[in-house]
């Protein structure tokens, strides 16, 4: 271990002693010293719950766009994300894109169907009934048999409906959690039971696993029908839209997939060169994308808002320094006249600066935690603190001490050593 040069065992012992000196000044004035570092705790805490509560929503966004989309897949549609675009964009796709129609997506099929799964989709809202009663607006899910293996969706009970039904457009329904709870009493197995949709009776093969909500919306009030039995029930429509996912003994990636897709629609929209896709494609990569674009916004925004906070703190240990340093004048007086320096005087009230500051950082931590726990309960809603708000916040409340205490740790070091000792 090499050895401690004299001037390096100095300063260690002065930054000791400024410490046990700026502790017992704390614990001296507890209730002023609480006082003052309110301000710091309340803005590190602000930090902390502001922070959790954009991870957590980044992390319900990933969530739910896993639920959404399943954990490869990808869409294809003529307008794919309306709700991402303006109302001109919006009406320039409507006139620009193709249509997607059953025969395309047939045309993928017999093109790219060895190495990538496709399915139908087709949507309406209904209320679904079974005897006196109702499910209502029901999201009716009209879609191939490889959807369940498309989206990831798990069966709980029964099964999914094959392709064999599918093609004999088989009036068969995978129900969600809440159709199965309001419509069939409890502990009753809703398999094998009919349910009515449009006013047609479908027999219940599948109930899906509980999923929850995502965006807003919650997708166990859904039903899965063959889309040809859909078809029978609300007519063929003029467009529909795609999910597609490579086969996983293909060895694509979503991506190389979605290439291939891309290129056998432009061909069979004679899409020319150089020009954009006249169909629109949505990914899960681009919505997570989207949303943490969002989300980088408001943390650009809201962050530098809360640690304004921190600034008034840092405003109020620094009036407190300076009143120190009045009552302290006689004091330090007599420390300069028997030989303290000018870096040891300022280093004293530097340092006591600092050690409220980071008390209070570590307090609001503590702070943030426990709101961020309180909070989730309550509300029922994921929060995540993560470590890059807490270093923020404590890195912002260090450096609010440094800068609270220089100018009264350098005032105290510039005075007078006879006018303090005169000084009352």
């Amino acid at each position: 271990m090499p050895r401690l040069r004299p001037r390096d065992v100095r300063l260690i012992y002065d930054v000791q002693n400024a410490c046990g000196l700026a502790f017992d000044s704390i614990r001296a004035h507890k209730l002023r010293s609480f006082l003052t570092l309110l301000g710091v705790i309340i803005g590190v805490a602000s930090v902390i719950l502001v922070g959790a509560a954009i991870s957590g929503l980044g992390a319900y966004a990933a969530q739910s766009t896993a639920k959404a989309f399943g954990s490869d897949s990808y869409f294809i549609a003529q307008i794919a994300a309306a709700g991402r675009m303006s109302r001109r964009d919006y009406f320039n796709k409507l006139r620009q894109n193709k249509q997607i129609r059953r025969e395309d997506a047939a045309f993928l099929e017999d093109v790219n169907g060895d190495a990538t799964l496709y399915s139908p989709y087709k949507q309406k809202l209904a209320d679904v009934k079974r005897e006196q009663a109702t499910c209502e607006d029901t999201s009716i899910l009209g879609v191939g048999a490889a959807m369940a293996a498309i989206r990831d969706i798990t069966v709980a009970d029964g099964r999914f409906f094959t392709e064999q039904e599918e093609r004999w457009r088989s009036y068969v329904a995978v129900i969600g959690e809440e159709v199965k709870t309001l419509l069939f009493p409890a502990g009753m197995s809703p398999l094998g039971h009919t349910v009515k949709i449009n006013g047609i009776d479908f027999t219940v093969i599948g109930v899906l696993e509980k999923l929850g909500s995502a965006f807003g919306r919650s997708l166990d009030r859904s039903i899965y029908i063959p889309v040809k039995a859909f078809d029978r029930l609300y007519g063929p429509g003029d467009s529909m839209a795609i999910f597609a996912r490579p086969r996983p003994q293909s060895g694509l990636s979503m991506q190389e997939s979605l290439d291939e897709t891309r290129g056998a629609l432009r061909a069979r929209f004679h899409t020319r060169p150089g020009k954009p896709d006249n169909f629109d494609t949505l990914t899960p990569d681009a919505i997570r994308g989207f949303i943490d674009s969002v989300l980088s916004v408001i943390a650009a925004v809201v962050i530098p808002v809360t640690c304004i906070s921190l600034v008034v703190g840092g405003i109020v240990i620094m009036n407190i320094m300076l009143v120190s340093v009045t009552e302290r004048t006689h004091e330090i007086g007599i420390r300069k006249s028997l030989g303290a320096r000018h870096f040891d005087v300022m280093l004293q009230i530097l340092i006591e600066a600092i050690m409220m500051a980071v008390i209070g950082g570590m307090a609001g931590v503590l702070l943030g935690a426990a709101l961020t726990e309180i909070v989730s309960r309550i509300f029922e809603i994921r929060l995540e603190i993560t470590a890059t708000y807490v270093v923020l916040a404590l890195a912002v409340s260090s450096i609010v001490g440094i800068a609270s205490g220089w100018y009264p740790a350098s005032r105290a070091a510039r005075l007078d050593p006879v006018a303090a000792l005169r000084a009352e």
